[in-house]
């Protein structure tokens, strides 16, 4: 069993239908193996988790997995074409169908850059594309699926702001009447968020709506300033090395 599994200890989090929810917190909290639970790659050993009024250990793993969505952090994609990667959730799904998901991921536009569209191979896990493409990929795939909830743990890299559009976007379209739980590591995720859980050493500490935990004193409100300095941080630098770039062309 994965060692993080075993520092959750207090989580009690009542999840309404059509909603989303962002957990946030430090690294190593508990956060993505809360959703490792819910989509029961691993069995609590005390507690429970229901969907529906029915304990999911209860429930035959293919039942669950019609429930749920997945979409990681560690998107994996098959050394196979952008279609049938796309297509994994629902092999039966015409070309119209996967195109008309790619378009509300925001995929449609770098797939038919390639010169084989949606037939192009996309490489062992993907290699061919950056790590934001294979996100809304994923997503799309999410989206095709179409099941009722989706478990998603956001990217930690650094996107450009461009793809970060582009993903919000696509998240947007795969919210929409799903019942959506992130791990969330950005600050525009948050704020969209219905309701917010702070994990830390495996406790929800806190929870509520963004304008209430940001008047309480506590971790969620020093996890916000320190992501809003490091924004900041990081669009000083992309400033001055755009300045730099100017200087240096002119000498």
């Amino acid at each position: 069993m994965h060692s993080e599994a075993l520092t959750i200890r207090e989580a009690s989090l009542q999840i309404p239908e059509r909603s989303i929810t962002a957990l946030v917190g430090p690294s190593g909290g508990g956060k993505t193996t809360l959703l490792h639970l819910i989509a029961r790659f691993w069995d609590i050993q005390s507690g429970c988790i229901h969907i529906g009024g029915i304990d999911i250990r209860d429930m035959r793993m293919d039942t669950l997995m019609k429930y749920i969505s997945v979409v990681f952090q560690d998107v994996y994609l098959f050394n196979d074409t952008i279609v049938n990667n796309i297509r994994f959730g629902r092999p039966e799904a015409t070309l119209e169908k996967v195109i008309a998901v790619a378009k509300a991921a925001r995929c449609h536009e770098f797939i038919t850059a390639h010169p084989g569209g949606y037939d192009t191979m996309v490489g062992e896990g993907g290699s061919t594309l950056s790590g934001g493409e294979k996100q809304r990929i994923s997503i799309a795939r999410a989206i095709l699926k179409d099941a009722p909830i989706v478990l998603l743990d956001e990217a930690t890299s650094s996107i450009d702001p461009e793809n970060e559009a582009d993903i919000q976007a696509a998240l947007r379209a795969l919210a929409v009447n799903k019942t959506l739980i992130i791990v969330a590591h950005r600050l525009s995720t948050i704020q969209h968020a219905d309701q917010i859980a702070v994990v830390d050493q495996g406790r929800i500490v806190q929870r509520g709506t963004y304008d209430e935990l940001f008047l309480e004193e506590g971790l969620y409100k020093r996890f916000w300033m320190e992501r809003s300095r490091a924004q900041q941080w990081r669009l000083i630098s992309a400033d001055e090395a755009d300045a730099a770039t100017i200087i240096s062309n002119k000498s």
